[in-house]
């Protein structure tokens, strides 16, 4: 191809062809046309990127691993413009360019910039402008990824936290249709014995051991089974079968209770009287657990919907910070107790309320908290604590890990670093926070060493007077 041809066809491209035909013919002289097939690599992962690619024809992609296998985050065809820009500070890619189909390009080397600025200041103020939307790209490509790793988290996490409270109302559910059959046959039973005004009295206080609470609390297995084996005792030695003696000893009833009963009624009245009893307080007590397992999912499903604030839009208001930290670390507590790492919130009485977007900066502790869990062994400590500091408010992430190495801790808000295993870590997360952080007028600090590690993020209050950035 002719250096005549080569501007003609630079003439037509979309990013650069409106630029004055001395200056194509500029670039035309000083660069280097290139051609790849595909799968071959324009520029690897983190090398330095030497040259700007004005991409004639073809396709060329960066995919990135960022936890979830390799993902497509940006790329460039006919009429873009790639590489190394005027004034970019961009080091290396993110991941590998490659080429996806026959690819042609012409690459003017960085080392000409200087001269390209004082002589093209059209192609100049295009590729400037270019340099701003490809960061706006890759911000945005950042975002969404980040919020899809942690969509994933918080999907597991909440699965886990459900398993049991739902597995709980699968099991009583299905225990509750025996019990109830044992109920009806010990109440037709029961009524068929006819019993007298002082009979009624004695069974009466076996309903009411139903209904109490245990005085002494809740028992120790050993506690609980020689409380069952006392019962089952009793009933053997009063003529009857011991199959009742468990749903007895989950109430509170006493031995000197079944004394009295026995005193008022006997034989089969008796055996009536005691299957009726057993029979109610199993239905009772599957019925609590069902309500308490119930409560528990409704619990949970309140602080996912407070730590995604899905009923709020997208606007800076204040909020309380208290709320949505204790969410946060409700959301992550299956986590944690996979690891049998204690997790403790402790929060300043009568903080003021905080201001910025409250779904970012949720995002904020869930990330923080997360990487803290990841940092630690098993049965570490995470404190995550709040309090005033002047004007702001101060929150503060606190582990007993290994700590940051002292070679990489001015390393860890960079885009893509990260010292987890390939396929564990996007190397977003920190990055996300501070882009966050200072979308909220928020800044933070970290503070590291062998068994103490603290990030402290310090956010705006309403007495501030600095507000989140609209």
């Amino acid at each position: 191809m002719t250096s005549s041809e080569l501007i003609d066809l630079l003439a037509q491209h979309r990013t650069l062809g409106a630029a004055p035909r001395s200056e194509l013919e500029w670039l035309v002289n000083h660069g280097t046309l290139r051609t790849l097939a595909p799968g071959d690599i324009l520029s690897p992962k983190g090398a330095p990127v030497g040259s700007m690619f004005i991409v004639l024809s073809g396709h060329v992609a960066i995919r990135v691993d960022r936890g979830a296998g390799l993902n497509k985050v940006t790329e460039w065809r006919a009429g873009d413009v790639t590489g190394a820009l005027p004034y970019s500070r961009l080091s290396g890619p993110p991941g590998d360019s490659v080429a996806q189909e026959p690819t042609t390009l012409l690459g003017i080397p960085r080392d000409q910039f200087r001269d390209m600025i004082r002589d093209c200041h059209e192609v100049t103020s295009i590729l400037v402008h270019t340099m701003l939307d490809r960061a706006r790209l890759f911000t945005s490509s950042e975002l969404h990824d980040e919020k899809m790793v942690s969509l994933g988290k918080l999907s597991a996490n909440l699965a886990h936290e459900l398993n049991n409270p739902t597995a709980a109302i699968e099991r009583s559910a299905a225990l509750l249709e025996d019990r109830l059959e044992d109920a009806e046959r010990a109440t037709m039973a029961l009524g068929a014995a006819r019993l007298n005004a002082e009979q009624l009295v004695a069974i009466a206080a076996v309903r009411t051991a139903c209904l109490a609470k245990r005085v002494q609390g809740v028992l120790s297995p050993i506690q609980q089974a020689e409380r069952e084996d006392a019962i089952a005792d009793w009933l053997r030695d009063h003529g009857f079968r011991d199959d009742i003696a468990n749903s007895l000893s989950e109430t509170s009833v006493t031995l000197e209770a079944l004394d009295q009963i026995a005193g008022a009624v006997d034989g089969l009245c008796l055996d009536a009287v005691l299957r009726w009893a057993a029979a109610g307080c199993s239905v009772r007590g599957l019925a609590s657990e069902i309500q308490d397992a119930a409560t528990r999912i409704s619990g949970l499903v309140a602080a996912v919907k407070g730590f995604t604030h899905m009923d709020q839009g997208a606007s800076a208001e204040p909020f309380d910070l208290a709320m949505n930290l204790s969410n946060t670390v409700a959301v992550l507590r299956s986590k944690a107790r996979g690891k049998s790492i204690e997790v403790s919130l402790d929060v300043e009485p009568g903080l003021p309320q905080v201001v910025g977007f409250v779904g970012e900066l949720n995002q904020v502790f869930s990330n923080l908290i997360d990487n803290a869990l990841d940092a630690l062994p098993e049965r570490g400590h995470v404190v995550v604590s709040a309090a005033r500091e002047r004007n702001r408010v101060a929150v503060r992430i606190v582990d007993d890990g290994p700590g940051i190495p002292a070679d990489v801790r001015d390393r860890i808000f960079e885009p893509f670093f990260t010292t987890k295993p390939v396929g564990q870590g996007t190397g977003l997360g920190l990055d996300i926070v501070r882009k966050l952080l200072n979308h909220n007028t928020a800044h933070i600090d970290v503070e590291s060493r062998p068994g103490r590690t603290e990030f402290k993020v310090s956010l705006p209050t309403e007495d501030d007077g600095k507000g989140a950035r609209t």
